[in-house]
């Protein structure tokens, strides 16, 4: 399959796994911090690569998260990940920095590599102490190996309530030479951003200095991973890192490079169907529904609004309810705090236009039911006021929602 835009084409390779580009190993194994399922992973450049990071704003952040800041924003070089599951080391205090230093220290050692080329993760319950007698005897178990099945076990590995694994990669030219830029995550519920209970790794082997892939990922960042909710809640753990290490042999790129457009889309589709799939497995979701707003102010009032309409649990439910419902949407709408006027707005569900300039437009409701029935519901917003463009993606909000979380610790 290829994607095309008007200055390049990229393509969507088959074997989606996070050792596809150059140069990467993973591994992933069961330590025994969950009762059966995989729950520790590693993920090793050949070299040090260039990182770049972003992570939750939520006021608590969990202990892994300032190990890895350190990585990130004062080495600016990472050779390894150290993630597991099962325990997210969050509000456990100084002990839990301790155990997070602690797997930092023995993935390095396992490595033969320094403590600062080693980022850590850490998901699942918080406010528990980790478990480190398996997280100890687990490191040195972990294999990391440059093949498929090696790839699935890292992925398997960081879930928790996710269904799927969420895998992707794809590939582009630069300065002639293949470049491969390829993405796992892990998240499905208490997403919201800025960011979402999510994990994210994504590896290239693209040659980029740190602080040009920094500027470049929070770029992104914002019209991807902040581009989704499934809840509304915002967790202690969210992490999105990108690792290159420059072994596709291109020259530095900068966005005054002759390919940079490659690059940069490349990177954004990779963050985009990460964030889809995240948006998709939401915890009890049966659909995705996607919210394109056009006719803003700005893209950033079209993102706000997006993201109003998508993250409304009266939306949420009349899509899931099968609902055509579209007084929900109007009020998200109005209740974004973007500027709108009531006059101009156009609602269209599925392609079938249920307002066209702030008036009511006859639909038929079983044909509204029939598109409110497929995997993915597509809401189209004009605002009628602008050039701003936006996306927002989440998932429908179900019973089965309230039983994951009513029993998440048991």
């Amino acid at each position: 399959m290829t994607m095309s835009t008007s200055t390049n084409s990229i393509k969507k390779l088959s074997s989606k796994n996070i050792v596809s580009p150059k140069g990467f190993k993973a591994a992933g194994l069961h330590c025994g911090l969950k009762h059966k399922k995989k729950d520790l992973a590693l993920l090793v450049s050949e070299v040090p690569a260039s990182v770049a990071g972003v992570f939750t704003t939520n006021a608590v952040q969990a202990a892994p998260l300032k190990v890895t800041k350190e990585v990130v924003y004062t080495t600016k070089k990472m050779q390894a990940m150290i993630v597991n599951s099962g325990n997210a080391n969050a509000c456990t205090g100084k002990q839990g920095l301790q155990d997070a230093q602690t797997m930092q220290t023995l993935a390095a050692e396992k490595l033969g590599i320094a403590a600062n080329l080693v980022g850590v993760c850490s998901t699942g319950v918080i406010g528990e102490i980790m478990k480190m007698e398996p997280i100890i005897d687990g490191i040195q178990k972990l294999e990391p190996k440059d093949n498929l099945e090696s790839a699935i076990d890292f992925a398997q590995a960081i879930l928790t309530t996710d269904t799927v694994m969420k895998n992707t990669s794809y590939s582009t030219t630069v300065d002639g030479k293949e470049v491969i830029i390829a993405g796992v995550a892990k998240g499905s519920g208490m997403i919201e951003p800025n960011m979402a209970t999510m994990l994210g790794f994504i590896t290239t082997d693209a040659k980029i200095e740190a602080d040009v892939l920094q500027a470049t990922l929070a770029d992104i960042t914002n019209l991807t991973f902040n581009a989704i909710t499934v809840d509304g809640d915002t967790s202690t753990n969210d992490t999105v890192v990108v690792l290159a290490n420059g072994l596709a042999g291109n020259d530095t790129l900068t966005p005054e490079h002759p390919d940079w457009h490659h690059f940069y889309y490349t990177l954004k589709t990779v963050a985009e169907d990460l964030a889809k799939m995240i948006a998709k497995d939401g915890e009890g979701a049966t659909k995705l529904i996607e919210v394109e707003v056009e006719g803003a102010i700005s893209d950033e009032e079209a993102r706000k609004i997006a993201k109003s309409v998508v993250g409304s649990p009266l939306v949420k439910t009349a899509v899931f309810g099968c609902d055509a419902n579209w007084g929900r949407i109007i009020a998200a709408v109005g209740y974004s705090g973007a500027v709108v006027d009531p006059d101009k707005i156009t609602i269209q569900i599925g392609g079938a236009t249920m307002v066209e300039n702030g008036e009511p437009v006859p639909f038929s409701e079983d044909e509204l039911i029939q598109l409110l029935k497929m995997h993915e519901v597509k809401i189209y917003v004009s605002l009628g006021i602008g050039e701003g463009k936006g996306h927002a993606w989440g998932c429908d909000l179900t019973y089965d929602y309230v039983q994951i979380n009513a029993s998440y610790r048991s």
